[in-house]
Order: C-alpha cells, then sequence, then structure tokens
C-alpha cells in the first residue's frame, strides 16, 4: 500500500455510500492505520447525488479538505455516469470501480476520457442473492477493498463481522447475510481494462 490512498464514493441518497465509506474507515483503522471517512453534504434527499471520501495512510494525515485527485472512485448507481463526471481527477495509475450490468464496451464508452483501469460489479444481484434486498453499499465496499488492496480479503472479513456484530446488535440476524455479500463481492468483482 502506499502511504496514502484516496477514496472518492459516488452514490445516491439513501443507497449507503456514506455509510459504506464511514465502514471502510473503521475497518482500515482496526488494521493500524490513520483514516478519514466523511461525506460531503448539500441539500441530498432520497435519490439525489451524494459524494463520501475516505483517506488511508500509513501515516498521519494532515489534509482536511474533499478529495478532488483520489486514486480510486466507487460509483454506487451506474445511472450517474452520464450525469455525474465520476472520472474527474480520477489518477489513471488507480481505478473506478462500478456497481452495473452494462456491457464493457458502454462502460469504456462512457468513461471515454479515463485511461486507467476499470472494474464493475453487480452488486444488485450480489445483495438480492444474499441480503434479499437491495442495499448496493455492502457489495461495493468489498469490491473497492479488493480492486484498492487496501487490506487483505481475510483482515477486512474478520474486521467486518465485528463490525456488523455492533452495527446490527438489535438485529443479528442480517450478519450472515451482510456477511455472504462481502465474500461473493469479493470474488465477483471483474476488470473491464
Amino acid at each position: 500500500m502506499q502511504n496514502l490512498i484516496e477514496i472518492r464514493w459516488h452514490g445516491r441518497g439513501g443507497q449507503g455510500a456514506k455509510t459504506a465509506s464511514l465502514l471502510l474507515a473503521d475497518a482500515a483503522f482496526n488494521t493500524g492505520k490513520y483514516i478519514q471517512g466523511f461525506p460531503e453534504y448539500g441539500p441530498e434527499r432520497m435519490g439525489a447525488p451524494i459524494t463520501a471520501y475516505n483517506r488511508i495512510s500509513t501515516k498521519p494525515i494532515t489534509i482536511h479538505s474533499n478529495i478532488y485527485e483520489p486514486d480510486y472512485v466507487v460509483v454506487v448507481d451506474d445511472t450517474l455516469l452520464e450525469s455525474v463526471d465520476v472520472a474527474s481527477g480520477l489518477k489513471t495509475s488507480g481505478a473506478i470501480v462500478i456497481n452495473t450490468t452494462k456491457d464493457n464496451e458502454y462502460l469504456k464508452e462512457v468513461l471515454k476520457n479515463y485511461d486507467g483501469s476499470i472494474y464493475k460489479i453487480d452488486a444488485r444481484k450480489i445483495s438480492i442473492e444474499a441480503l434479499g434486498k437491495y442495499f448496493p453499499n455492502t457489495p461495493m465496499l468489498a469490491a473497492i477493498v479488493k480492486v484498492s488492496g487496501i487490506m487483505t480479503d481475510e483482515e477486512f472479513l474478520n474486521d467486518m463481522v465485528g463490525s456488523f456484530k455492533h452495527k446490527f446488535a438489535k438485529k443479528p440476524e442480517v450478519i450472515e447475510g451482510n456477511m455472504k455479500a462481502l465474500e461473493m463481492a469479493l470474488k465477483e468483482v471483474e476488470k473491464v481494462k
């Protein structure tokens, strides 16, 4: 892992992009890294585009601003590809990870101004299969961990068991499904280019 990794999340209000960025920050912190996880708020409402951010480092972080040149971008909702410049400032040495079932040619065309790596995952399919409902943030969280290499799969899964036990203390029946969604996503994220 390089000294500082910056991640920008694009989603819609209610899809859990903010929650996923905070869970990633917690997981990275628990592996001994310095972290920041924060949303950018405006007049958000359910379904409106939102942005969240992560900084993860092996050294103390002294930057306190939004992220304009991320190493990685996570797109939780592929409808944003045509309305938001999700690849803006994205370093070509990094990658973009998209929740989509769109074909590879469409993705290359819509992201034609981005020359770095593109990954995709069907977070809807994984979520429905593992959880019985559509919660794209859980599979997207695993996908960005896999693509970025912030931590090992084992470190990530071990930490998430503890996080989910705390987060879902009053709904322990959902822990198993969330863990299954993470495990599936780690295996199913695929490189487009």
